[in-house]
């Protein structure tokens, strides 16, 4: 058997990460992707069994490298409100590099179950969460389960991301428009979150 060249097994999996990821296009066929890499259904088939397998592997690399993203925030030593905006940061930049991957994991979790999902490390979560914890015994943030403060965090954080299309329509946005209320996300969400007596550090 011939050795597989690395870099169109690349192109396939950055392929199906536009599709997939950036463009929206959740039913994209195993046909559609090959055209798409530039390469024939056999090739395709020959790096990736199935549709399902090029999924399941471009997803969990997808995530593999955001949570390591975000467990590198959340692990930095830096003071916490800084380490909330740095947070921020790297979960917008990567929402609307690719908007469609939380609706892409909430359809491929409803559909094989959690398998998608299994590779993720809890262990830096769970550190952060005892420092939300320790902030709201401080008194920088209203008094809530650490688990729920961490939820509201990711749910202003991609529910207008997930309800783009929408809020274009419902608001009159155009793009640009959409990105700069996206932008002031940040701001927002921390004013929403510490409480007005905390100031910056």
């Amino acid at each position: 058997m011939p050795l597989k060249d690395t870099g169109t097994e690349q192109v396939i999996k950055d392929t199906a990460k536009r599709l997939f990821f950036a463009e929206g296009k959740l039913h994209t066929t195993t046909q559609e992707l090959a055209d798409a890499a530039g390469v024939n259904r056999a090739t395709l088939h020959y790096y990736f069994r199935s549709r399902d397998q090029l999924i399941a592997t471009v997803f969990q690399e997808a995530m593999q490298a955001l949570s390591q993203r975000l467990a590198n925030a959340m692990q930095s030593p830096k003071p916490f409100r800084e380490k909330m905006e740095k947070l921020i940061d790297v979960f917008l930049e990567d929402m609307v590099a690719y908007p469609y991957q939380e609706t892409f994991l909430v359809t491929e979790i409803n559909t094989v179950g959690n398998e998608l999902i299994r590779h993720i490390n809890v262990g830096p979560t769970n550190s952060f969460l005892a420092e939300v914890a320790q902030e709201m015994e401080n008194g920088s943030l209203e008094t809530m389960q650490p688990v729920q403060f961490l939820m509201n965090l990711f749910s202003l954080l991609s529910y207008p991301l997930i309800m783009a299309p929408l809020y274009r329509q419902l608001f009159g946005l155009s793009d640009e428009n959409f990105k700069k209320l996206i932008t002031e996300r940040k701001d927002v969400i921390i004013r929403l979150l510490f409480k007005k007596t905390e100031q910056p550090r």
